[in-house]
């Protein structure tokens, strides 16, 4: 495999000083093996990846003093539709499927059943961090699945709106609340399409400090409709601009491939343009176990 990347040591022990058990620990085009908590999983696009990142993982953890109790595999389909919770490879099959696990001092629940995804998605933990520093309000957390964004923006003192199609995922996102000793009771969490929801919150004349725009590729609503990353970006970040206060930040985030930095600065621009509004634009800090070759694309921009 090429441009493959083992964490150092120090590396792993920088984590742990920093309270996080949710981290990357291999990362390659065809493969990536993640830590969560006591727990490993492996996400791979062919068996050969997958075999290669098993045969290596005893001699790294023998040189890091890393141990873990189970190994979850996840093969990664080129359709959704073929998509499955992740299989155990290795360990014993009567350990509960659920786990808490820390990040920055944060925890989060994680269901191995619960679906294709645990509950937490690693490679946005620098962007949590970012709104866990403070000075936003208001935040508005778009596909906010699990609700991690917004337990970072909690935790930091802000009110937050939480949508997502699934409310099961949702009621998850409370339990992340409360694992965190964070009341969810003032926060709203709206099961529903966020490109219909967005327009209405505009004509109530809400407005955030933050906006969290992480899409997956693709999804269909309740009614059927799609929503392709690629097509519908643009349409996303216009109708979030409608809903910004001035000075308020906006996180474009992507993990589809076909999507570049660029790209994003250019979905970003013609939005202004066309709100007749100015931004600032900032790349998302960068994490030191996932090579930026192999994050997604992010980029920050600071509405005028």
């Amino acid at each position: 495999m090429t441009h493959a990347h083992w964490i150092s040591g120090a590396q792993l022990a920088a984590l742990a000083a920093a309270r996080t058990t949710a981290h990357r620990i291999f990362s390659s085009r065809a493969a990536w093996l993640e830590r969560f908590g006591e727990d490993l999983l492996l996400s791979y696009q062919r068996e050969s990846a997958r075999d290669e990142v098993l045969a290596g993982l005893p001699p790294w953890a023998a040189e890091c003093g890393c141990a873990w109790r189970r190994i979850f595999g996840k093969y990664l389909p080129r359709q959704n539709a073929e998509r499955a919770a992740p299989m155990l490879l290795s360990g014993d099959p009567a350990l509960p499927l659920m786990t808490v696990v820390e990040e920055n001092g944060m925890q989060f629940a994680l269901d191995f059943a619960a679906g294709y995804s645990a509950g937490l998605f690693i490679d946005q933990r620098a962007n949590r961090a970012r709104l866990r520093l403070g000075g936003v309000k208001r935040v508005l957390n778009t596909f906010a699945y699990t609700c991690s964004f917004s337990v970072a923006a909690a935790l930091a003192g802000a009110a937050t709106v939480n949508v997502d199609l699934s409310k099961k995922s949702l009621d998850r996102g409370r339990e992340n609340f409360a694992l965190n000793d964070l009341d969810p009771a003032p926060h709203r969490f709206i099961a529903g399409d966020v490109l219909e929801l967005l327009p209405r919150l505009a004509r109530r004349g809400e407005t955030f400090d933050a906006i969290v725009l992480d899409p997956p590729t693709f999804s269909r609503g309740k009614n059927g409709r799609k929503f392709q990353v690629e097509r519908d970006l643009e349409a996303l970040f216009r109708a979030a601009l409608e809903v910004a206060a001035p000075r308020a930040r906006i996180l474009l985030s992507t993990n589809c491939t076909r999507l570049t930095r660029r790209a994003l600065e250019a979905v970003a621009r013609f939005g202004l343009k066309t709100a007749r509004r100015a931004g600032d634009f900032h790349a998302g800090p960068e994490l030191p176990d996932i090579p930026a070759v192999f994050a997604p694309q992010t980029l920050w921009v600071e509405v005028r």
